[in-house]
């Protein structure tokens, strides 16, 4: 992913829960290790393709999960 953004989460089941939701809505994503310089709270974020960031927004709410933030990097 060139352009690619990280969303971050308050626990890491709601990461774990967020890989599932966004796969099965065939939005590409991996987990990674949180950058420290954007959250010291869960260790793991999701990494997405800025280009679907809408996408995700809308699949992560439909699907009752709430984030911490979504940062482009």
């Amino acid at each position: 992913m060139s352009d690619y953004g990280v969303v971050l989460f308050h626990t890491t089941s709601a990461a774990f829960a967020a890989e599932k939701v966004l796969k099965k809505a065939g939005l590409e994503c991996r987990l990674i290790p949180t950058p420290r310089d954007l959250s010291s709270d869960c260790g793991v974020a999701a990494e997405v393709n800025w280009d679907c960031i809408e996408a995700v927004r809308n699949a992560l709410e439909t699907a009752g999960i709430d984030t911490e933030g979504i940062h482009k990097l």
